[in-house]
């Protein structure tokens, strides 16, 4: 049987073309997701199809078990964010491997009753280095140019940071900001899943410019880069070589 594995679209990532996608209803605990796949790939959108969701109003925990109930074990997610590194340049793919959550007001964890009981899941390694060495991988094989490594400032949105805010996020060793990475990350090491994040910049921070302006022309190709990359690297990888992260 094939491992399923699971892609989770972010903003400007809504489809996946030239693949034939089912439409899936899960009902999960924490509320319905509608999905799409094929029988071995999931394409979530995290903002629901129609984009209709911001950030802060995700339900990320409802997100991340319907991934599990479809015995997802390895997930690639995608994030549009904003450079705050100058070394971080717009438009240009990031494999993230650390993270800095600023979010709240979210439900950030499956162990929140006596039922589900109390676990605290290690985050020494967040996101899966296997599934990182992959998209790597791909990404030369298609000659698109990537950085490797970053750290996510996850903030709670939707309005975006102050010039002040910032300067704290990158003295604080953040390169990028964004508003969804957490709790979705933490939600799938909680559930046993490995997970890679590739994002790319479409703006500056705030104070880095003089306004907030958002880059779109261009962009297509890039995003389908992307999407293939991360498709390409699921499947040359698999579950038994990327380790779960431990709850202690």
């Amino acid at each position: 049987m094939n491992e399923v594995t699971a892609l989770i679209g972010g903003t400007g990532i809504y489809a996946i073309d030239g693949m034939n996608l089912q439409s899936e209803t899960v009902k999960t605990p924490y509320g319905t997701v509608t999905v799409q796949r094929t029988d071995d790939l999931v394409f979530l959108h995290r903002h629901a199809p129609n984009h209709s969701v911001p950030p802060h109003k995700v339900n990320y925990r409802a997100n991340i078990k319907a991934l599990d109930m479809l015995g997802v074990k390895r997930i690639c997610a995608t994030f549009a964010v904003g450079s705050i590194n100058e070394k971080f340049d717009l438009a240009v793919p990031i494999i993230f491997d650390d993270f800095i959550d600023f979010s709240s007001g979210r439900e950030h964890s499956f162990f929140d009753t006596i039922k589900t009981g109390v676990g605290h899941v290690d985050m020494s390694i967040p996101f899966c280095p296997i599934l990182g060495k992959a998209l790597q991988a791909e990404a030369k094989n298609r000659g698109m140019k990537v950085r490797n490594g970053g750290t996510y400032a996850s903030t709670n949105g939707p309005r975006f940071e102050s010039p002040a805010e910032i300067k704290f996020y990158r003295k604080m060793g953040a390169d990028v900001v964004g508003m969804t990475l957490c709790p979705e990350l933490p939600l799938a090491l909680e559930l046993g899943m490995s997970y890679a994040g590739l994002g790319f910049s479409i703006n500056w921070g705030a104070g880095m410019t003089p306004t907030i302006e958002l880059i779109h022309d261009g962009t297509d190709k890039i995003k389908e880069d992307m999407l293939r990359t991360m498709i390409n690297a699921l499947k040359n990888t698999n579950n038994k070589d990327c380790t779960p992260a431990t709850i202690l």
